[in-house]
C-alpha cells in the first residue's frame, strides 16, 4: 500500500482516523475538453479518508476500517465508473467521473453512513490519487458542504 503523509485537516476532535485503499476501475469523461480522456481507460485508484470524532462506539472504535472499506472498494473495485449511475451522469459535468467528483461523491457516501452511526464521527477529507503525480482533496466546507 502507498505509504505516505497526506495534507492535514486542522481540527479539535479527540480522535483522528485514517483508512487507505485503492481499487482498479476504468472511466471516461464525457466532454470535448478531455482531450483523450474522451475515451474509455482505466487507473488504480488510491484513496485516503480521514474521519474524526470525540466519541468511540460500542466496539471501542470511532468507526470500522471495515465499513469504510465496504463503502468505496466494494462498490467501486473493477467497474466502469460511469455505469454507477447512482454516482455519477453523462449529462451534468458536477457528476462527471473525474478526479474531483470521484472524491466528492466518497466523501458524500461515506458521510451519509457515518451520520447514520450513534456517535456522530465526521468525515473531513478525502484524497483520490488517479496517478503517481496527480491527486484530489476534497473537503467540505466548514458550513456544509
Amino acid at each position: 500500500m502507498l505509504q505516505q503523509f497526506y495534507p492535514q485537516v486542522q481540527h479539535s476532535y479527540s480522535y483522528e482516523l485514517n483508512k487507505d485503499m485503492h481499487f482498479a476501475a476504468a472511466h471516461f469523461i464525457p466532454h470535448e475538453d478531455a482531450g483523450k480522456c474522451r475515451n474509455v481507460h482505466g487507473h488504480t485508484y488510491f484513496v485516503n479518508i480521514t474521519v474524526a470524532g470525540d466519541d468511540l462506539n460500542e466496539s471501542g472504535f470511532l468507526v470500522n476500517f471495515q465499513d469504510l472499506k465496504k463503502i468505496v472498494h466494494s462498490r467501486y473495485d473493477h467497474t466502469i465508473m460511469n455505469d454507477q449511475l447512482e454516482d455519477f451522469n453523462e449529462n451534468n459535468s458536477d457528476q462527471f467521473p473525474t478526479t474531483e467528483v470521484i472524491a466528492r461523491t466518497i466523501w458524500e457516501n461515506i458521510d451519509r453512513f457515518l451520520t447514520s452511526l450513534p456517535n456522530k464521527p465526521k468525515c473531513l477529507q478525502v484524497l483520490v490519487r488517479e496517478t503517481p503525480t496527480s491527486y484530489v482533496v476534497y473537503r467540505p466546507k466548514v458550513s456544509g458542504k
